[in-house]
């Protein structure tokens, strides 16, 4: 472990069913973290008050869900890759899906977009997917390279912003279905988990570079490497301390680095081999990911 600037205790929730695959977490209008079971093909909730965890599982067998937010409806939505559906959960577990227009299009990360709707990347189609609260889905392709497999989601400056996994760029579509294009320096740093920072620029992983990328607001990107071998990262949140906070799955540890880049230091997670993923900010004050192969919620108190 690489010492950090604090103590750092890190505590694990096991899901009762296993495998389960948690991926995406996010906090729901009851306070609740729901998350997808991407090996489960369930959706599950987890309340960080009790403790309790419930699970719901999908009307497909594989759906392989992914993304999950928090709707402007009180509703979760949620992304299943495999099943090609996006789906609704209320609160109380009552699940609808809405079936994706084009055939194995791949559904993988979903996001509130400044119009109140419902964003989602189809990283099989190349293609950027909206999908209204009456069910109505329009997809967005004209601008978007073939080969980008567009990732993780956030919005910004009225527009939303994705990774591109197989294009090495940062991608950007406004409301209107306009796309804009903002290369990465390292062109093949696989960039995956995308998030927001209070001081408007955003963050992003390289999973094959071993690097967070910040974007300013004029687009520029700028690269910061992170001293951590074999990392594999995956999740990056902008955490109550304004740090910007990682998971590095292959190397089972939680990360931290500074808005300018600064790293400091990393803590292991206390299963072996629990492949932290993503990584989300509670209300409560508390950072929380999950570990995509021991089938748990992990929690961090800073």
């Amino acid at each position: 472990m690489v010492a950090g600037p604090r103590s750092v205790e890190i505590r694990e929730y096991r899901i009762p069913t296993f495998p389960s695959g948690p991926y995406i977490l996010c906090e729901g209008p009851d306070g609740a973290i729901w998350f997808c079971e991407n090996l489960g093909s369930r959706v599950g909730r987890f309340d960080p008050a009790s403790g309790e965890m419930r699970e719901y599982p999908l009307s497909s067998g594989d759906a392989g869900p992914v993304g999950i937010i928090a709707g402007t409806d009180g509703c979760l939505w949620f992304a299943q890759k495999k099943a090609n559906k996006i789906g609704r959960i209320t609160v109380d577990g009552v699940i609808t899906d809405f079936a994706v227009p084009t055939p194995a299009s791949g559904p993988d990360a979903i996001a509130v977009g400044p119009d109140g709707a419902i964003w989602f990347s189809e990283t099989d189609a190349d293609k950027i997917g909206r999908i209204r609260p009456n069910g109505e889905i329009e997809e967005f392709s004209a601008g978007l390279r073939p080969g980008s497999r567009p990732l993780a989601l956030v919005e910004r400056d009225g527009a939303l912003w994705f990774s591109q996994a197989g294009g090495g760029r940062i991608g950007r579509i406004a409301s209107d279905g306009r796309f804009s294009e903002f290369p990465i320096p390292s062109p093949a740093s696989q960039p995956r988990a995308i998030a927001n920072h209070p001081d408007g620029t955003i963050w992003f992983v390289e999973t094959s570079s071993n690097a967070l990328g910040r974007v300013e607001r004029d687009g520029a990107i700028r690269e910061f490497v992170v001293p951590i071998d074999h990392a594999s990262l995956r999740g990056v949140i902008a955490g109550p301390d304004g740090n910007l906070w990682f998971t590095a799955n292959g190397a089972n540890q939680i990360g931290a680095m500074t808005p300018d880049g600064a790293f400091l230091g990393a803590w292991d997670v206390p299963t072996a081999n629990a492949g932290p993923r993503c990584i989300m900010a509670h209300s409560n004050g508390r950072l929380y990911f999950g570990c995509y192969d021991s089938g748990a919620i992990g929690e961090i108190l800073l």
